[in-house]
């Protein structure tokens, strides 16, 4: 059989004419030929295999992004994507099935403590920010890799402890109906906070009052996504059950990275919510 119609191969793949289109634009499955006149795009049967991988990972909910690297792979390797990925969605489903029994708890007047509360005080001090309205949660860690990029380029004084650790504020909730925007900041002195800051273009300097501060240790370990809201709940509820208000400061993750650092290091990772 030779080349066949986008409107063919979109029978044949039970994929249609629209996704095909979308495919191709991602580079993802792109059609053997294109007409020079017409634009149409005709494909070879032998694309089959490929399409159809495409759309048993689309059924499973691998998100678009994700799967061109798939594509790349020999299927032991791509076998083992896969595996990743749905020991993530599993990890995702117990940390959202917690959530709504913590939800349920609270709409019946019932109480959980599942992470422990202190508070500190953090000293007004110079920041150098970069803020942004961003697309999910992705977005929030393609900011801070840019974030990353360019204070890896020109290093900054280091200050010592929590109060010079780097961290990320969300000013509003990042979910597929809101964009935030998020915030990551890192302080600096204050005596050079002008000098450092004419350094950084794309960063912002601002100065952010001294406060105190109801936070949840948590240590080196891996935090997913999923349970930021359970963490987040945690810190709200007790500053409720403390007549304490929080602040328009923003919910924000410290990342202290302790020296020596290696590859293998993790920041010591704390969620906070100022206090008015």
């Amino acid at each position: 059989m030779g080349l066949v119609s986008i409107g063919e191969f979109a029978r044949l793949s039970r994929l249609s004419p629209k996704a095909l289109r979308l495919y191709d634009e991602l580079g993802l499955l792109p059609p053997t030929r294109v007409d020079p006149d017409s634009g149409y795009r005709f494909y070879e049967p032998g694309q089959l295999a490929q399409a159809r991988l495409v759309l048993s990972l689309r059924q499973i909910g691998v998100p678009l992004a994700r799967i061109k690297p798939i594509l790349g792979l020999e299927p032991s390797d791509a076998a083992d994507r896969v595996a990743e990925f749905w020991a993530e969605i599993e990890s995702d489903h117990a940390d959202r099935k917690e959530l709504a029994s913590r939800l349920v708890d609270r709409l019946n007047g019932k109480r959980q403590t599942m992470y422990q509360v202190k508070t500190r005080a953090i000293p007004e001090r110079s920041l150098l920010c970069l803020k942004r309205h961003v697309d999910g949660y992705s977005g929030v860690w393609a900011l801070g890799k840019e974030y990353i990029a360019l204070v890896k380029e020109r290093p900054l004084p280091a200050i010592d402890g929590r109060a010079g650790a780097a961290f990320l504020i969300y000013h509003g909730e990042v979910n597929d109906d809101s964009d935030g925007p998020v915030e990551w900041c890192r302080p600096i002195p204050t005596d050079q906070a002008a000098e450092l800051a004419a350094g950084f273009p794309e960063l912002s300097l601002r100065s952010e009052p001294a406060h105190e501060e109801a936070f949840v240790p948590l240590g080196a370990v891996e935090v997913s996504a999923t349970q930021w809201p359970l963490i987040s709940d945690t810190l709200f509820a007790w500053a409720g059950e403390q007549h304490r208000q929080p602040s328009d400061l923003g919910v924000r993750i410290t990342y202290l990275a302790e020296p020596p650092r290696t590859a293998d290091s993790r920041p010591d990772l704390d969620f906070a919510v100022p206090l008015g």
